[in-house]
């Protein structure tokens, strides 16, 4: 593996407005080491902007207190071949960290050409562009580290899942564009040298988070009185990992490059790397839903005597949905010596006390 060192690099986060990449960015920025941070984002309208306009508020008023570092945000799309090519070529990039795609199992039922715009095209164009670093001997991008996803593992029966299953039968659009982005980040590190890393989360959760997600869904339907659905009866389990635990991997993981090396035929052995970040502890949803509503109440989100049973109802599997989603982190800690331990309580607990003072409730 090959360290390195963020102080003095050029550094790419796309999908800088969105949950993980403005915490990402923040964490980079409160290391208070020099470097020029460049986010890029959409701004869609997939969920709420002004949440995304929120978290970047948030990392405008950090980077001004820290003058070591630049800040400079892009407002376009990576299926922009022209955009992604003259940011790379006016910055410069040391890493890339492609975090931008279109999210959510269930949307991509819906709404399937926004998810073959953002994670096909889009990451092609990270691809080609990192290619094209390289060109007239330049140094080029040392590391591109994106983001994959637990849902490649389908309805996998083996648990936990691990990095060595075979993983070719996704279950829903989501995942097949994700397993798609490891196999080209595959074929580009193996033509063109390119050290690239992927990243399957399971389950990211916590303040600022996505509102399509599950914890998020049932606060705003609880809150208005609504009645919150639990599918697969509640028989359902998943991996929830909190943001900050996800955000100290991808930085961990930045840093330690797959090496470059050749194999016995003289030519490149791909420096190609795919890990889990999971909390490796599923939890059951019907136990995730009553924490989430202790801590609902703790957080004076809710009334004290609220009836949560008159709110609750247990329906069947959606399609595009698994059972289950478990992460074998073994290789995360072998390789960076880190794993996920922020219990759903604690997270939650916070997640409440934002919602809080956010919604001011």
């Amino acid at each position: 593996m090959e360290h390195i060192e963020l102080k003095n690099k050029s550094i790419l986060i796309t999908g800088a407005a969105g949950f993980i990449g403005s915490n990402l960015v923040m964490k980079l920025i409160k290391t208070g080491e020099p470097m020029k941070l460049v986010g890029l984002d959409n701004m869609n309208d997939y969920y709420d902007v002004s949440l995304k306009e929120y978290r970047l508020s948030e990392i405008e008023k950090l980077a001004a207190e820290n003058e070591q570092v630049e800040w400079w945000f892009i407002k376009g799309d990576l299926a922009d071949k022209a955009l992604i090519d003259s940011a790379f070529e006016d910055y410069r990039f040391d890493i890339v960290v492609n975090l931008a795609a279109q999210a959510g199992v269930r949307y991509s039922i819906e709404n399937p050409d926004a998810y073959i715009n953002s994670n096909l095209i889009g990451f092609y164009n990270i691809l080609e562009a990192c290619r094209h670093s390289y060109h007239n001997g330049a140094k080029g991008v040392e590391h591109l580290v994106y983001a994959s996803s637990s849902s490649v593992y389908g309805g996998n029966k083996k648990v936990p899942f691990s990095t060595d299953d075979k993983v070719d039968n996704p279950v829903s659009l989501y995942a097949a564009t994700k397993k798609s982005n490891e196999l080209l980040a595959h074929s580009y590190s193996k033509l063109y040298n390119i050290p690239s890393t992927g990243l399957r989360f399971f389950t990211v959760y916590g303040p600022a988070g996505r509102p399509d997600m599950a914890y998020f869904g049932f606060t705003n339907k609880l809150l208005k009185g609504e009645t919150i659905k639990i599918f697969n009866f509640g028989n359902c389990k998943r991996d929830f990992t909190f943001v900050d635990d996800i955000v100290e991997g991808v930085m961990r993981v930045m840093q330690g490059a797959p090496e470059k090396k050749n194999g016995e035929d003289g030519l490149p052995l791909p420096p190609y790397a795919v890990y889990n970040i999971g909390n490796s502890n599923p939890e059951n949803l019907l136990d995730f839903v009553d924490i989430l509503q202790q801590e609902l109440l703790r957080a004076e989100v809710l009334p004290a005597d609220y009836d949560f049973e008159e709110h609750k109802e247990l329906v069947p599997m959606q399609p595009g949905d698994v059972p289950v989603t478990y992460a074998d982190t073994s290789a995360l800690e072998r390789d960076y010596g880190f794993k996920p331990s922020t219990s759903l309580r604690e997270g939650l607990r916070k997640f409440a006390q934002w919602y809080k003072e956010f919604y001011k409730v």
